[in-house]
């Protein structure tokens, strides 16, 4: 038996003239995943996406998984292919079906007949299938409520498919199909999963990142490092850029009124975020800001923030409680890292007492009054590094 690897489109379906380009971008991203696996088709039906491998002893337990993480998709199963002969679909089922159905003590079958043309129906179809497999094991009995295994059998135009419960996949949009934007990626918890829920949304996505040596190390560039590679598992190939922000940084220091240095800062930073997204066409920023979490996420704040530079800010965290953000890293992969006890810049210099009410004139005034703090600006955003995380790198660190 051949398997192959069907997967369920979801918010997709609900797109009207320009579904076409939506159903395009997700099979070129699954492709792109797969392609060091070996290779397989990619051909979309009736809202879902049919994955075919093209060679033997190919590693589908690998490429379930990866599946499984491309945005766009709600439900995948594995499956074999059979025709629609009913025979045909019994003994597929048992073949494929009947080592699992001799672990468990309950079953039921669902059918689905998208080919409205075939002679049988869906109830018959369970009802005659169901019975079929009760022959073979007769220790089962039929649970259509709370059964340890559901057997699914999907009749297509072409063929019948049968497979058992469908797993959930990642959700949201393909990767791309929203635009593009640059997300400000710290050490800490929120910023991987800021990206994360945007690329969710259908953008891609690179990182912007600024290191402050010596008071940041080179372990907590790695472990950046190291969380663009666990996010690249969920919106593919993408850059990071290393923002060499020490002298900036220390201006604003020794220049600016000690509790306007934070948002100061922020605004320093989105200014060379602007610049570097400038050149790489990127269409948005991405910040891990929730609203009021610390003194620059006041609202007098994130205002006097976006007042700095004309692109969109883009805030998908801003709603959430912590346990919230805390329950996504874990669930992607990245709280573990963002743990590991490495400064990022953010957290040095900090003022003991900043200000949570700022107004935008007095951020103005301040700024006026360091006039070398924008050719500071210019170079940093001029000599960034720029390092390729390609998809399913293992993170250094």
């Amino acid at each position: 038996m051949k398997e192959i690897i069907l997967a369920y489109q979801g918010e997709m379906t609900l797109k009207g003239l320009n579904r076409g380009r939506f159903e395009a971008g997700l099979a070129k991203n699954i492709r792109r995943r797969l392609e060091d696996l070996g290779p397989f088709t990619v051909r979309s039906a009736q809202s879902t996406l049919f994955i075919e491998p093209q060679a033997e002893d190919l590693d589908m337990d690998e490429a379930f998984r990866r599946v499984s993480r491309v945005f766009g998709l709600v439900k995948i199963s594995r499956a074999v292919c059979c025709d629609k002969d009913f025979s045909a679909i019994c003994e597929t089922a048992e073949a494929y079906l009947g080592p699992r159905l001799r672990d468990v003590r309950t079953f039921k079958v669902e059918a689905k007949r998208a080919d409205k043309k075939y002679p049988m129906k869906s109830p018959e179809i369970c009802r005659e299938l169901g019975a079929y497999l009760l022959t073979r094991h007769p220790y089962l009995r039929v649970d259509v409520h709370a059964p340890q295994l559901e057997i699914m059998v999907e009749i297509r135009d072409h063929a019948a498919y049968v497979h058992g419960p469908k797993e959930a996949a990642a959700g949201g949009l393909p990767v791309g199909t929203s635009g593009r934007a640059l997300n400000l990626l710290s050490g800490g918890i929120d910023s991987p999963v800021a990206a994360y829920c945007m690329a969710r949304r259908g953008l891609a996505l690179h990182h912007i990142h600024f290191a402050s040596p010596p008071y940041t190390s080179l372990r907590a560039k790695l472990k950046v490092q190291a969380l663009a590679c666990e996010l690249s598992e969920f919106i593919g190939d993408c850059m990071l850029f290393v923002v060499p922000y020490t002298k900036p940084q220390e201006y604003i220091r020794d220049h600016a009124p000690a509790p306007l240095f934070t948002v100061l800062m922020r605004r320093s930073m989105l200014r060379i975020a602007g610049r570097v997204a400038a050149k790489t066409g990127m269409e948005a920023l991405i910040t891990g800001e929730s609203l009021a979490q610390v003194a620059s996420q006041t609202m007098a704040a994130l205002a006097c923030t976006d007042a700095a530079q004309d692109l969109p800010v883009l805030r998908p965290l801003i709603g959430m409680d912590k346990s919230e953000i805390v329950a996504i890293a874990r669930r992607i992969g990245t709280f573990e890292t963002s743990i590991e006890p490495y400064e990022d810049c953010c957290t040095i210099f900090t003022p003991p007492h900043p200000k949570t009410r700022p107004a935008l004139a007095e951020i103005e005034a301040a700024e006026a009054a360091m006039p070398e703090l924008e050719a500071l600006e210019k170079t940093a955003a001029e000599t960034v590094e720029k390092i390729f995380v390609p998809i399913g790198q293992e993170p250094d660190f």
